[in-house]
């Protein structure tokens, strides 16, 4: 059966998955940086896989090319499950990936601790600050800002729920860095490889990929070479366009 497209929503591909994926400037697009995520992570052939703050579903979708595992998505915003959701019908994919349409704290009701082998996340990015002037569209502030959730909720939640020697793999700034470390230490979640994404050469860093392991053992950080997306022509780089259309 087809699902359901409705008037203000589009149907996006990323040629190098080959994946369909419903989006609407109305709520949420998935940006370069689930694209990223999705390259970064080191998925495992089977087993199960979370996606924490899964939004239109996007990074579940773009990791199923690469796994046999089942996937769950969990998503706050019932707009951006029900999309996420009819993503997963298009692509005929309802038998890998599903959808949870509930909070992060509620994860636990659906899927038991120390079950999952991978947790992946692209959470909300910057701080509720009362300084902070938020997006008037609510289902941005959602997702961009920690309005539901927080650093620490995502990071206790994806600990709680891997596996020993489980992986957690998670985009975000690097201004939190130091915080996203000492969080991920404080749960057990042994920091183990870490990339920074740069728009381009002689700019500042504005995107942190890092993966941690479950109880790994401590030390062994790797940092990846840095990854610049804009050449000075503010063309995708090749490397960029690699992930983005395939080879």
């Amino acid at each position: 059966m087809e699902p359901i497209i409705y008037e203000n929503e589009r149907i996006d591909q990323l040629s190098a998955q080959n994946i369909q994926i419903i989006q609407s400037s109305d709520v949420f697009s998935f940006s370069l940086d689930a694209v990223l995520l999705a390259h970064f992570a080191r998925t495992p052939k089977r087993g199960l896989i979370v996606d924490l703050c899964s939004g239109n579903g996007a990074v579940g979708l773009f990791i199923s090319r690469t796994t046999n595992a089942q996937i769950i998505g969990v998503e706050l915003q019932e707009r951006l499950a029900d999309m996420a959701t009819r993503s997963i019908q298009l692509n005929d994919l309802s038998e890998q990936l599903s959808v949870l349409n509930i909070d992060l704290n509620d994860t636990n009701q659906y899927i038991r601790k120390d079950t999952v082998d991978c947790v992946i996340c692209n959470p909300p990015y910057f701080k509720e600050l009362p300084t902070n002037v938020k997006n008037p569209n609510p289902h941005l502030a959602i997702a961009r800002h920690e309005l539901h959730t927080n650093l620490e909720e995502v990071i206790k939640m994806s600990a709680g729920l891997l596996k020993m020697n489980g992986r957690f793999a998670m985009v975000h700034r690097p201004e939190r860095l130091t915080e996203i470390l000492a969080v991920m230490q404080r749960y057990q979640l042994e920091p183990k490889r870490m990339q920074l994404v740069y728009p381009k050469v002689g700019r500042e860093a504005n995107t942190l990929l890092i993966e941690g392991i479950h109880h790994g053992k401590p030390g062994g950080l790797k940092i990846l070479p840095p990854l610049y997306v804009y050449g000075e022509d503010n063309q995708y780089l090749p490397e960029i366009e690699a992930i983005l259309h395939g080879e």
